[in-house]
């Protein structure tokens, strides 16, 4: 059972690709732990500032269980002009 995780701008960069998959059934937090891991420190920083949607929706409790199939959109900051 997975789900999806895409990665948009310096997520990207960080991550060095656009998506992966990764087990579903864990919260939020418990995904972000396994990303850094993977990908290390680069990756790690970046998490720690990104928006996170499940399904196109804002997750804003990070502690509730993702299922399968979903997809997660790691959004860092944005910067505009």
């Amino acid at each position: 059972m997975e789900l999806t995780v895409r990665y948009f701008a310096g997520a990207r960069a960080a991550a060095g690709r656009t998506e992966e998959t990764a087990s579903a059934g864990r919260s939020l937090d418990e995904l972000v732990d396994e990303l850094a891991e993977r990908h290390g420190e680069r990756l790690a920083a970046v998490l720690k500032a990104a928006s996170f949607l499940v399904d196109g929706v804002a997750c804003h409790d990070r502690q509730v269980p993702l299922p399968a199939g979903v997809t997660v959109d790691v959004l860092p900051p944005f910067a505009g002009g």
